[in-house]
């Protein structure tokens, strides 16, 4: 596992790429409305990352058509904008996205309830944010990368929702995505020591239901609960400081 260890011009890129997309998903949420498409949730978002002088990193990565997954209800990551996709009152919307400055990239995702929210809905929107908090609490120098791992399954178990397992985490950099991968759910070994320097994209997938996913076979992408349950996603690119870590891409956001 090659894991990149970031300079400080690296980490300055990084932070710029990080604010950027903290506004961009301010502006997007603050915008959407019950009767957008996925669609139009897709469009703005890549206006507002393109006004910044920026790339969407998602666009065309690996295939993919859009610059942001926009995921409904049992959708847990990479659900493909679409014009004919209405979004209705009560509908848990999850955003996932990035930019890249200079050469760096950024990945963060949302989830909010559109309209009026059930409760069990927010709840669990809520928990999956917080259990995001209460991994990266871990992520310190000397600290090992499964101690995030299991401090985000501690918090989430006892309200016994399913933590997603075939989807994880991952390392950022030069690259959308790199070594190594952070899993969300109980790990019996340590892992890798968390060193200054490593940047790290933690991104909590917790469902109503089971942790059982199924692929789309028909557009290659998206992924939904095995049992059609509503799922939540949080994420965040955080660095490793020699304290506490920094969240590069939430400088005082509002999400």
């Amino acid at each position: 596992m090659a894991v990149t260890i970031k300079s400080e011009r690296e980490i300055e890129c990084m932070r710029i790429a990080g604010r950027y997309l903290s506004e961009v998903l301010d502006e997007l949420l603050d915008s959407v409305r019950v009767g957008w498409t996925t669609a139009q949730v897709d469009k703005l978002g890549e206006k507002l990352i393109r006004s910044k002088g920026c790339i969407p990193n998602f666009l065309h990565y690996e295939g993919f058509p859009a610059s942001f997954c926009v995921s409904l209800n049992d959708e847990v990551v990479h659900g493909i904008p679409s014009k004919k996709r209405v979004i209705r009152d009560g509908d848990l919307l999850s955003i996932d996205g990035g930019l890249i400055y200079q050469g760096y990239h950024s990945d963060a995702a949302r989830s909010i309830i559109l309209g009026n929210a059930d409760p069990k809905l927010q709840q669990l929107v809520d928990v999956t944010k917080e259990s995001f908090f209460r991994g990266i609490a871990m992520a310190k120098e000397g600290n090992h990368l499964y101690d995030i791992s299991n401090a985000i399954a501690d918090y989430v178990e006892p309200y016994g929702y399913g933590i997603v397992q075939d989807l994880t985490g991952h390392g950022i950099g030069r690259n959308l995505h790199e070594d190594p991968m952070i899993p969300n759910f109980r790990q019996r070994s340590r892992g890798i020591r968390l060193r200054k320097g490593m940047t790290l994209a933690v991104e909590p997938m917790i469902a109503l239901g089971t942790w059982e996913v199924d692929f789309n076979e028909d557009n290659g992408w998206t992924v939904t609960t095995k049992d059609h349950s509503p799922s939540a996603h949080y994420e965040n690119t955080i660095l490793i400081t020699d304290g506490e870590p920094e969240i590069l891409s939430l400088p005082g956001g509002k999400h």
